[in-house]
């Protein structure tokens, strides 16, 4: 800023000194060595401008790289916030998933334990196994009931009476819910019930009947009265020959028939064992 004063400064200077000398009668050596100094004072004087143009042009490029740097941390500080939201969110999701793992390693924990319980009837030639994600007591159906009837026979009375057993005397497994499910086999039905749907909601509604039976002991003939199980606990329903364990729908060989004609006890899940339909939701 200083520049135009200074060079100013040194000219006159130097103009002055070249008046002295020819005003005052100098030598041609005096003059000499004058314009010699003039010059020097010249270039020193040039020198210095180029170096105060060099120092105005780095001051420039450091103030210009200031409001880069600038630039860049907020840049940078927005990245940051972005980051930490980033963090903030992943910490967030991982919680929820070893929630979520917790709950499911509970779950399996309590279907273990109520598949040991359940295992019990085993003893008594009844199969416990997983369909359709749901642990299902399977009872063969030519043991409780005759072809094309809803009648309890008297050895499927003392099965009953023994699932019964079972449950009640499970502090578990009596809290819990049962879908009595009847399915029969492919064979055309045109009995009082009209079809298979109606013989297999029939012969579902029949062991639910005598599963909440009082429990009175057994009767002369020694059958068992009842199961004495909570109603509350218990629904029937019936599934034709939709369902089948073995073959198809419409075709089914004699054997795969006599596995498909059956009851079964299915245990019903807990709210808590239910999806949750508000993450479904969204």
């Amino acid at each position: 800023m200083h520049r135009p004063k200074l060079r100013m400064g040194l000219f006159l200077v130097a103009v002055v000194a070249s008046f002295a000398l020819v005003g005052c009668g100098h030598s041609e050596d005096e003059w000499q060595q004058a314009q010699r100094d003039i010059a020097k004072l010249k270039a020193d004087l040039d020198a210095a401008g180029k170096r105060h143009a060099d120092d105005e042009q780095k001051y420039a490029d450091a103030q210009q790289q200031i409001e880069d740097l600038k630039a860049k941390l907020k840049d940078l500080g927005v990245g940051l916030s972005r980051s930490e939201e980033e963090k903030s969110k992943l910490r967030q999701a991982m919680s929820e998933y070893e929630a979520r793992l917790k709950q499911l390693d509970d779950m399996k924990a309590r279907f273990r334990d109520l598949k040991a319980r359940l295992d019990k009837l085993t003893s008594v030639g009844l199969k416990v196994v997983v369909r359709n994600n749901r642990m299902v007591i399977q009872l063969p159906g030519d043991i409780l009931f005759d072809s094309g009837k809803d009648t309890l026979k008297p050895d499927g009375r003392k099965i009953l009476k023994q699932v019964a057993d079972v449950i009640k005397g499970d502090s578990t497994l009596s809290t819990r819910s049962f879908q009595v499910a009847g399915h029969t086999d492919k064979e055309p039905y045109g009995g009082v019930y009209y079809d298979n749907w109606g013989l297999s909601v029939m012969r579902a509604r029949q062991v639910v009947t005598f599963l909440v039976a009082p429990d009175k002991g057994t009767d002369a003939k020694g059958i068992p009265t009842g199961g004495g199980l909570d109603s509350a606990h218990l629904a029937a329903a019936g599934y034709a020959q939709m369902d089948p364990v073995a073959g198809a729908v419409d075709q089914q060989t004699p054997a795969e028939e006599a596995k498909n004609r059956r009851v079964e006890l299915v245990l019903q899940p807990n709210v808590e064992e239910m999806l949750n339909l508000k993450d479904l939701a969204n």
